[in-house]
């Protein structure tokens, strides 16, 4: 059968009156097709409505069709409906496409011939410096770019600052769950460059994140290439505990599920137990799922989608009708009470809601849940525990500790637990009305039992969403909140991300001279050790009422069971039980005052618009600009040399290892998005150009800077370098002997033509999709990775940027084969690459390595010096 006549026999007709049609898969395979998971279901259409023999071939839809026997084996390629851009990572990829406008036009190609393909959103309000708000000083270079962007290139919606987060938008404006374009209707689906892009899968839309080169890939017309992954049934049942928060209910399922092992498989919700859950819990608990590494979460859309858009649309009449009868027409609408409907999946694991307490989780990963009523217990232990990922390792003579100090003509005393930063934030949360309105009830009625927060505890509300903002202040617990010390500060990434106002100086002082382990909370889902400040060493994921409830206590060395909050005015105790809302009370105020009025609040600042964007100058023309002065955004080096001939991969000889790495390096080791340190590679550029500490900003900031960002690689103070045997973002230059900063010890090496790779352990750039943990390494002048195992997006980006992500062979590593790190190595790569083939490798002996090549298309990539020259090769005449 030709692709030709696959496209004619899936046609059909949804409605004669208005000559809508769509591809149903049912017509290939009825039994086959019913046996499918949702998840697969939305894949295989796309892969019918996208075939074209070139891309996408009728073996991919054959694949998918046959997807249990496939399953794990076979390589296919999908087309999203849309690409999702955030700030931060969208930065750079249209500062790579005003790149390659310019590449292009020097070829004497039409630079207009650049323009992404697939219909692209780019959300500017999305990342915040806590302790500055939206500076026309600090942002108005990006923000002149991003309006460039908005009139130069076709098929790309800019929203602009002061709307929304990104994937609060993504949730509340531009989700369909069906999409319509000439003349078809079709499945939602997205690829966005923010790792809460997962969310969407609690709405039925299929989604997930991927890096920054990935994206620029889709955006160009490339499709996203993937193995067909394992479907995992998650079977809910049981009833959800009163005290239990959706956030406890991710943290269940993210231990449960990370103990399976479902590492790069999709996983779909079934069950009685789905019904209970909401629109936002889902969309909550699908936020998580990279936390315990799957790719998706998804929830088949139902009646409870359904009645959450009849909330939130305010043309839903129509548009519901049309979406409800297509979904039922090719059987993506779920109805959990027919047990017919339940298709095939590779595994099945249960899991019953009524098992799951209030945890929280830390102190220094997502996966290590503690019920709150063991907090105090766990936390001793913790001190008590050599170094590690639970352990501080701190005396018994010492944990007794209490250092007194004076804040604001007042004295207070720090202890091992103290809590110094709270943060309520926005990423996992805000798109869930209940856990927030809980903060809020919880709040109102710690103030009126008389309970306050501590003025040196360093709280902070950044609600991500104007949205939020909005339902607070409706529901009347903002001012309650505000009285506690959670002000709104702004909207977006904050506190995760390493955005944290300074602490008070007396209660850094506190901390160093007790050599205390200081705590902070946070509603957030990354909590690194050193991530929220490099002195506060255990941190903790939390709910945002339990964020609230420990900022009150003040420690986290408390049992909220048992022990009391604090005393009001009255000399009484007041405990947890005292002041948690229940499950009525935070119901009854969503329902009755929040939803409605909240996206009708989204959509009035939609139709307003930006005062502050409307003002804003931009140039009207196909190429860029570029200010030589500026600091933020400059024209990388990645297109230099371009031309139609591709030279064969060519062998790499005498390379030193630029670093000598251990297990889970994550790409906050290689590419850091928090604040520039003053003594950094990237601070020594920014002085060069005559800026002050105070304008140095952050790194994500200044993802638009080639020269900022590869300064900026691997300038992690948590670098754990084994060339020079301790911490920080140093490295051996083995010729001379010399430790140096990174980046100086990479200068060298490239100045003397010598190239470069790094050894590694397993789960290499493990941690958040980061485009410059690719590209920085790549303009170091790094040419491959030697490592036990990569993390999929970041192998993925490694290949984007024609670095060869090569993986020891089983059972070996740089130990076993005895290796130092300074030895010269070479490493042959033949003309005729294959996927996954073993190259020699040399070091004075010989030992293999496995190319982690997957397919065709990534040879192609690597062969062309990665996905980006590869496109601009394209374009060529």
């Amino acid at each position: 059968m030709t692709e030709a006549s696959y496209l004619l026999r899936m046609r059909i007709t949804l409605d004669p009156k208005q000559k809508r049609r769509y591809f149903n898969p049912q017509k290939l395979s009825d039994v086959r097709y019913e046996k499918l998971p949702f998840c697969m279901r939305v894949l295989l259409e796309s892969t019918i409505r996208k075939c074209d023999g070139f891309y996408i071939k009728t073996d991919d839809v054959s694949s998918i069709l046959d997807w249990q026997k496939q399953q794990n084996q076979a390589e296919v390629a999908f087309s999203p409906a849309r690409v999702l851009l955030q700030d931060f990572t969208g930065i750079p990829a249209m500062v790579d496409l005003a790149a390659m406008r310019d590449a292009l036009a020097k070829q004497g190609v039409d630079p207009n011939l650049v323009n992404p393909r697939c219909p692209t959103d780019l959300i500017v309000d999305h990342s915040l410096q806590i302790d500055y708000k939206m500076e026309l000083i600090r942002n108005k270079e990006r923000l002149q770019f991003f309006k460039w962007c908005s009139k130069a290139f076709k098929n790309i919606n800019v929203v602009p600052p002061d709307i929304n987060t990104v994937h609060q938008l993504n949730l509340e404006y531009l989700c369909q769950v069906v999409q319509e374009g000439e003349g078809f209707i079709y499945p939602d689906s997205v690829v966005g460059t923010d790792s809460h892009t997962t969310m969407i899968n609690g709405l039925g839309i299929l989604g997930w994140g991927v890096g920054g080169i990935e994206s620029e890939a889709v955006m160009l017309g490339q499709p996203v290439s993937l193995t067909l992954p394992q479907v995992i049934g998650c079977k809910l049942v049981g009833t959800i505990n009163p005290l239990a928060t959706s956030i406890d209910i991710v943290l269940g399922i993210t231990k449960h599920l990370r103990q399976a092992g479902i590492g790069g498989k999709f996983v779909e919700f079934f069950g009685p137990g789905v019904q209970q859950l909401s629109a936002s819990d889902r969309t909550t608990i699908a936020n998580m799922c990279p936390e315990y590494n799957a790719t998706v979460s998804f929830f088949p859309v139902d009646d409870i989608t359904l009645q959450h858009f009849k909330h939130t649309s305010t043309d839903h009449t129509e548009k519901l009708v049309v979406l409800e009868d297509y979904l039922k027409s090719i059987k993506l609408f779920r109805s959990y009470g027919d047990q017919s409907e339940e298709p095939q999946y590779s595994e099945v694991i249960e899991m019953n809601l009524s098992s799951i307490v209030p945890h929280v989780s830390g102190p220094k990963r997502p996966q290590d849940r503690v019920a709150v009523t063991c907090m105090k217990e766990d936390f001793i232990n913790c001190l008590n525990e050599k170094v590690g990922f639970k352990g501080f390792h701190i005396s018994k003579e010492k944990q007794a500790t209490r250092v007194p100090f004076l804040h604001e003509g007042a004295e207070y005393n720090l202890a091992h637990g103290s809590v110094v930063i709270a943060a309520v934030i926005s990423c996992t949360n805000n798109c869930n009305p209940s856990v927030m309105l809980a903060a809020g009830l919880l709040a109102k009625k710690a103030v009126e039992a008389g309970l306050m927060v501590k003025p040196y505890i360093r709280t902070s509300l950044v609600p991500g969403s104007g949205t939020v903002t909005h339902y607070l202040n409706t529901s009347g617990v903002l001012p309650y909140l505000r009285k506690l010390g959670f002000e709104v500060v702004g909207y977006g990434c904050a506190t995760c991300v390493g955005n944290t106002a300074p602490l008070p100086e007396s209660v850094v002082d506190a901390i160093k001279q007790g050599d205390l382990v200081a705590c902070g909370v946070l509603s957030g889902n990354r909590h690194l050790e050193g991530r929220l400040c490099d002195c506060v060493r255990a941190n903790y994921l939390a709910s945002p009422p339990l964020v609230v409830a420990y900022a009150i206590a003040g420690t986290v060395s408390i049992n909220l069971e048992t022990e009391p909050l604090g005393v009001n005015s009255e000399g009484k105790d007041v405990y947890l039980r005292d002041i948690w809302p229940s499950k009525e009370e935070v119901n009854h105020t969503e329902e009755n005052i929040v939803i409605a009025s909240m996206f009708k609040e989204l959509r009035s600042r939609m139709e307003k618009g930006s005062t502050f964007w409307n003002s804003l100058e931009s140039a009207e023309s196909a190429l860029f600009p570029w200010d030589p002065k500026s600091t933020y955004i400059r024209c990388p080096s990645f297109f230099s040399k371009l031309s139609k001939e591709v030279c064969t991969p060519q062998s790499i000889e005498g390379a030193y290892p630029l670093l000598f790495l251990g297990d889970k390096v994550t790409t906050d080791h290689i590419s850091p998005a928090g604040s520039i340190a003053r003594v950094s590679a990237a601070a020594k550029y920014l002085q060069s150009k005559r800026l002050t500490p105070r304008e140095f900003n952050s790194y994500g900031a200044r993802r638009g800077n080639d020269a900022v960002m590869t300064r900026g690689t691997f300038a992690s103070i948590k670098l754990q370098n084994r060339l020079i045997g301790k911490t920080g973002p140093k490295t051996l230059h083995i010729p001379s002997g010399q430790t140096l900063d990174v980046f100086e010890a990479a200068e060298r090496y490239q100045r003397d033509g010598v190239p470069l790779i790094i050894l590694a352990g397993k789960e290499y750039g493990s941690g958040s999709s980061r485009d410059w943990a690719a590209k920085g390494p790549y303009l170091l002048g790094v040419r491959a990775v030697i490592a036990e195992s990569f993390e999929k997006i970041h192998r993925n980006h490694l290949v984007g940027m024609g670095i060869a992500p090569l993986q020891f062979l089983p059972g070996q590593n740089a130990d076993s084969l005895e290796l130092c790190g300074k030895e010269r190595f070479t490493i042959n790569i033949p003309q005729e690459l294959i996927p996954r083939q073993q190259l020699i490798t040399s070091t004075g002996k010989s030992f293999s390595v496995m190319a982690l090549f997957e397919n065709d298309m990534d040879v192609a990539f690597f062969r062309h010096g990665g996905i980006l020259k590869y496109v601009a090769r394209s374009l060529l005449p």
